[in-house]
């Protein structure tokens, strides 16, 4: 026997895990980076969860696109809408990440364990929507808002910024690659480089502003008059200090190179220069 063999059960099973993880494409061991673990992080848990958003995306995009369900008050296309939009996003964020950020990728990715808080603003959306629906339907009636019928003069503003908002977020992503993070990074790696073309030459901060667009579009959907006004506000805040922590820590790895970035281009989100 070589000496150099492994001469114990235990050693063959590690040499054999760490054969696997380097060979396995469905791992999701992310590197430099520990997932939360609320969620299970395996491949089971993660196209279990895709196999969830994707029920939820179909069934909300059929919705949307046949009007409705007439006989049920509350099957309504915007909240077809609403549901596709949601559960598109979480997929595509896991998706995006997958393919174009593969050592960052785990099940944490999805952005399902994004805090309580988050959670409650969604769930709370929804009550306000079937809650004023039930009530009062023609205050969910103004086409200019969220409309799929062709009528003259009528533009689905909130559609619109949903689709815009996901389209900014995922091409941020994609462009960024391994320099994006969903967390905010604040040790300089040998790989980090500062992106300033294509739409980060017109957003400095394309996911923000994406996922910003996004979040007002789905509630103008809905139509809801106090969550817009709660996500805009919570959404502004959480962002304006957020940003002011990134920026921080990008000063400090790129110097006057993002110093000069800084001033030549906008956040384009209102009131964050």
């Amino acid at each position: 026997m070589s000496p150099d063999a492994p001469r114990k059960f235990e050693d063959r099973l590690r040499q054999r895990a760490s054969i696997t993880r380097n060979t396995n494409t469905l791992e999701t061991i992310p590197v430099n980076y520990q997932p939360h673990e609320n969620i299970p992080n395996t491949p089971l848990a993660a196209s279990t969860i895709s196999f969830l958003l994707g029920s939820i995306f179909s069934l909300g995009l059929t919705l949307f696109l046949t009007g409705g369900i007439s006989d049920r008050w509350w099957a309504t296309y915007q909240l077809g809408f609403f549901l596709a939009a949601w559960s598109g996003f979480h997929w595509g964020e896991f998706a995006v990440t997958a393919g174009w950020n593969r050592d960052k990728c785990s099940v944490d990715s999805f952005l399902l364990d994004n805090g309580a808080m988050y959670h409650i603003a969604n769930g709370s959306a929804l009550v306000e929507y079937l809650i004023i629906l039930y009530l009062k339907p023609s205050l969910k009636a103004y086409h200019y808002i969220s409309t799929i019928e062709n009528e003259a003069n009528t533009s689905p503003l909130g559609v619109i910024m949903v689709i815009i908002g996901q389209t900014l977020r995922a091409s941020a992503m994609i462009q960024a690659s391994t320099n994006f993070s969903h967390i905010v990074a604040l040790r300089k790696l040998p790989s980090h480089r500062l992106v300033t073309n294509g739409i980060y030459s017109v957003f400095r901060h394309p996911s923000y502003a994406g996922f910003f667009y996004w979040a007002l579009g789905t509630q103008l959907v809905l139509q809801n008059p106090i969550s817009s006004i709660g996500f805009m506000l919570v959404l502004w805040r959480f962002f304006s200090r957020r940003i002011k922590v990134e920026e921080k820590a990008l000063v400090n790895f790129f110097g006057e190179e993002y110093e000069n970035y800084r001033r030549r281009v906008s956040t384009n989100i209102p009131f964050i220069r």
